[in-house]
């Protein structure tokens, strides 16, 4: 039967009525594998994800198919949100095999699940064919599938090593401007982003460029990084009418995006848009990081603090069927009813036209113009036409609302929670608004409470007033960067206790002293078929490279030698390794901030919180900060603090000046 009603993953529900014996992944169902000796179907996806519910629908919604699936084979589902370490096994096998992947990501294995097919979306008869083939395989020639399920199994092995040459580079400042001139050549100068479709935002490659571009006065790249967040922001991607960024654009443009919105690109676009908005003063950044926090407020913000996970890219349409994007649309007589005479002059913002059209007489809002050049077309001034956008807005949103809306994934994950939260801490730093810390406060306190064990393990997931799943290193490497950012806007050393706490316990129970990075899994979890390190930074950046950063900057804190040793050697090995710096733009960014062109502030005195308001509203990519209103123990503000007076403590390298006294020769010194 189908054991996935157990469950409280919003994607295994999905698929709980399926006529398949769904399982979900546990000891109990991999060890019935291998009692009645079957193969393992192993279907992995998420509740955004359109091509799974297609696949459902097609395949696992058919009798025929269920059929043959359930006599032959132990069929598990897997949520690739919930279980982060099976989907990252288990892609490497497909990549290895087909040169590609993606969700659905569907495995056959063995009884003791090493894989020996795979592929992601199949139609129905190809489904079909393809598991009879399989089965009657596994009956005639068992020891053939064993043989190649053996030798796969050795490529994920040998993919998952590190490679370690023993070999430094002397030259770090040499080797990022031969990797960044390597990476412009791949620039989309029209739309900005690759120049390559679909289009995915990746935000730590761009925040990596900005401040890149920053610190070595590269006009040209600053020009290029604030093209694609201009275009990224004028839509369709995002959401102008109630702000969110969807997952990736279809097209070179930016326009088409495939609609599902997740919490995880949404934390780290706002991270970007701060700082960007902190460097240039653009009243876009600043709209857009306003309408994405409404929006993550009033759809995604539970009433204990935490964040839910994503909005389907499905929607029922006016045919009461589900359909991609439908919720989001436009059709013209539609515009023309809500908009009046104002669709004319809506239309030119908007795009209501060839550039703006996507399908069955479907638009997708997209400005290609700014307003302030579409005001002056229209003889106007900026001031008119920003009041009529809103007002366009407000209309569409309020008729908009009365559709029915995309499905919502109400898991709470600790690791994406924490990247929002750190979204809400570097808006805060840019725009001062005091709700933004609030929100990030009453977040932490919610990880804190729900999420963070007596025992002294983060759980990954929390619904229903329930906290499962041993927490991965993303959730340890996310939380601990976010508790650290809470001490920089705060000042209050509980934060960063507590993410010494968390670093503590990671090092004893992920770090891998022989291959000197750390595991993805807890040594207090089930082994899987590999161990995986995760060290490639993706739409979210590695887990290994942000432990490392973790580390750097808490080594300065804590004056910690065996913190800052560990950071250094993850980064030795990595940078040789590097032939793609999009795959490590965390990575390139820990280069700098341990480069010579970083500084640390210590800000000492009673006004210590009100000077550093002023100072975190500034772009200081390359500036640790920390501070005090009275003595500290904390070993790098020890001793620094004197009674009436504000001193300023300017260090590089482990060597600080002697104290300033006046913030504008602070700001010069740090600029």
């Amino acid at each position: 039967m189908n054991e996935l009603h157990l469950e409280t993953s919003p994607y295994l529900l999905q698929h709980a009525n399926n006529p398949v014996f769904w399982k979900a992944w546990n000891s109990a169902s991999l060890a019935e594998a291998k009692e009645k000796n079957q193969l393992i179907i192993i279907s992995i996806g998420y509740s955004a994800c359109h091509w799974c519910h297609v696949m459902e629908h097609e395949s696992f919604e058919n009798e025929a198919v269920a059929t043959v699936m359930n006599t032959h084979f132990v069929n598990i589902k897997v949520d690739r949100e919930e279980r982060p370490d099976v989907d990252a096994v288990y892609m490497k096998a497909v990549q290895i095999m087909t040169g590609h992947g993606g969700w659905p990501l569907n495995i056959v294995a063995l009884p003791d699940g090493r894989p020996v097919w795979g592929g992601t979306y199949f139609r129905t008869n190809e489904w079909i064919d393809t598991l009879e083939q399989l089965q009657k395989m596994y009956q005639l020639a068992p020891e053939k599938m064993v043989d190649y399920a053996e030798k796969l199994h050795q490529g994920i092995e040998a993919i998952s090593i590190i490679q370690n040459d023993g070999s430094e580079n002397s030259n770090q400042k040499l080797l990022l401007e031969n990797l960044v001139s390597k990476w412009k050549k791949s620039f989309d100068w029209d739309f900005g982003g690759m120049a390559r479709a679909p289009k995915f935002m990746m935000p730590n490659n761009y925040q990596f460029l900005l401040r890149y571009a920053h610190q070595n006065k590269d006009a040209e790249l600053l020009e290029f990084v604030n093209l694609t967040i201009t275009k990224m922001g004028y839509g369709g991607i995002f959401d102008t009418v109630d702000g969110g960024f969807s997952r990736y654009s279809v097209d070179l443009k930016w326009h088409v995006p495939h609609f599902e919105k997740m919490l995880y690109d949404n934390g780290q676009l706002i991270s970007l848009y701060s700082d960007a908005y902190k460097l240039t003063q653009n009243p876009l950044y600043k709209e857009i990081i306003e309408k994405s926090l409404d929006f993550v407020k009033k759809e995604w913000k539970t009433a204990e603090g935490g964040f839910f996970s994503a909005l389907d890219a499905d929607s029922l349409n006016d045919k009461n069927h589900l359909a991609e994007g439908a919720f989001y649309v436009w059709k013209i007589p539609q515009l023309k009813t809500i908009l009046k005479e104002d669709f004319y002059l809506f239309s030119q913002v908007f795009n209501i036209n060839s550039f703006g059209l996507w399908e069955d007489e479907n638009y997708v809002l997209i400005q290609n113009q700014s307003i302030e050049t579409i005001a002056k077309l229209n003889q106007l001034t900026t001031t008119e036409l920003e009041t009529k956008k809103k007002i366009w807005e407000r209309l569409l949103y309020n008729e908009r609302e009365k559709r029915s809306k995309p499905r919502l994934d109400d898991k709470c994950l600790t690791s994406w929670n924490a990247l929002m939260l750190k979204g809400y801490i570097d808006a805060f730093k840019a725009l001062g608004n005091q709700e933004y810390l609030d929100i990030a406060l009453e977040n932490a306190n919610f990880i804190i409470k729900k999420l963070w064990s007596n025992e002294g393990n983060l759980f990954h997931s929390y619904k229903n007033e329930k906290s499962t799943i041993n927490g991965y290193l993303e959730d340890y490497c996310f939380v601990i960067a976010a508790f650290i950012a809470l001490y920089e806007v705060t000042f209050e050393e509980k934060w960063l206790y507590d993410a010494k706490q968390l670093t503590d316990y990671t090092l004893e129970h992920f770090y891998d002293e022989q291959q000197a990075f750390f595991r993805f899994t807890s040594d207090k979890d089930e082994a899987l078929i590999s161990v995986h390190f995760e060290t490639e930074d993706n739409v979210i950046p590695a887990s290994n490279s942000v432990m490392a950063k973790n580390l750097y900057q808490l080594s300065i804190y804590f004056d910690n030698s065996y913190y800052e040793k560990v950071a250094k050697q993850m980064l030795t090995i990595l940078l040789p390794n590097i032939d793609y710096p999009s795959a490590y733009s965390n990575w390139l960014d820990l280069a700098l901030t341990i480069s010579e062109q970083n500084k640390e502030l210590a800000i000492c005195g009673t006004d210590a919180r009100e000077i550093n308001k002023m100072i975190r509203a500034l772009y200081f990519p390359n500036v640790i900060i920390a501070g005090n209103e009275k003595p500290s123990r904390l070993p790098f503000l020890q001793n620094r603090f004197v009674e009436g007076k504000s001193l300023f403590y300017v260090c590089q390298n482990k060597t600080c000046q002697l104290p300033l006294e006046d913030f504008q020769e602070v700001i010069n010194q740090l600029s």
